[in-house]
């Protein structure tokens, strides 16, 4: 329905079908199998059911952390994870004395790095370039040190911790693995899977909508670092019928046409604020004609 009430007004059934949960994952479940208890639990809850939950980033059973969680409608614009910037702090076990130069030879892995993922890995093993953006070691005890790591999507911590064993002659790999930070969602307002159900309980069986409304945001929030396209409603109609965005139907943008060079991906959303589509920015939004955005996923 592109009629859909905006972030602000939205009721809690409504969030829960188009909103996201910062969710902080305990060690034990994968990430896989959280996403499907927070779909049975907001099922339960919402009349009729959701559509589904999506979760921004594969992490595996001992890891904990941040793991936002799209619901509903959401679900479709789960792409906007597949290139956000990771944070986590890890525990590098080193099989010898920490060397004295280990934060020198930590400082060397910053920048573009080969990996090969592990044998334990959802994808094909293959030489690839990722990228570490920050490489901070944070403490050092005996044959431990904490590190905080900044990277591309798709790192293998644990095959960064073994490597930087080889470079520092010690041999080392990967203990404890927490994720910090995933895009603009971090550990300062993680909530649990206990917060998530003892709000939904509330809320159905009190009429308590209170907690849920701190835990459950709009769906836009997780679109805040896409480029943003405002349409006009009448476009946003023919959006939602699956038709790309022409530059008349636009209202206003803080994009140009140098902007468009890489075919960004943007966030369209009507005045008041509700997300309608995701699509490639292929026009200049302040143009009189052509296509603006060419249409990825409709969110309503």
């Amino acid at each position: 329905m592109v009629d859909r009430p905006g972030p602000d007004d939205r009721s809690v059934a409504d969030l829960l079908q188009f909103g996201v949960v910062n969710l902080d994952k305990p060690p034990g479940p994968s990430a896989h199998q959280v996403a499907a208890w927070v779909r049975d639990m907001v099922a339960d809850a919402v009349p009729g059911g959701i559509d589904g939950v999506a979760h921004a980033g594969t992490l595996d059973p001992k890891v904990t952390g941040c793991l936002p969680l799209l619901l509903g409608d959401a679900t479709r614009a789960a792409q906007v994870f597949d290139d956000a910037v990771k944070e986590y702090v890890a525990v590098l076990e080193l099989h010898a004395q920490a060397p004295v130069d280990l934060e020198s030879v930590a400082a060397e892995f910053e920048g573009r790095i080969y990996q090969k993922p592990p044998r334990k890995s959802a994808v094909k093993r293959q030489l690839r370039v990722r990228e570490i953006y920050d490489l901070d070691v944070l403490e050092v005890e005996d044959r431990r040190a904490l590190l905080r790591v900044r990277c591309e999507s798709g790192t293998y911590v644990r095959k960064l911790c073994h490597d930087l064993g080889l470079a520092l002659g010690t041999g080392a790999h990967m203990g404890h693995l927490r994720r910090a930070s995933t895009g603009q969602f971090d550990d300062r307002d993680l909530v649990t899977l206990e917060d998530l159900a003892d709000a939904l309980a509330w809320w159905t069986e009190d009429g308590d909508d209170g907690p849920l409304r701190e835990i459950v945001q709009p769906a836009e929030q997780a679109l805040e670092p896409l480029p943003a396209v405002t349409i006009a409603p009448s476009a946003a109609a023919q959006v939602a019928e699956g038709a790309p965005v022409y530059a008349p139907g636009v209202i206003d943008s803080a994009l140009d046409a140098d902007d468009v060079a890489d075919r960004p991906l943007a966030a369209c959303y009507t005045p008041n604020g509700t997300a309608i589509c995701l699509g490639r920015l292929v026009g200049d939004p302040d143009g009189d004609s052509g296509t603006v955005v060419e249409l990825e996923r409709v969110l309503v």
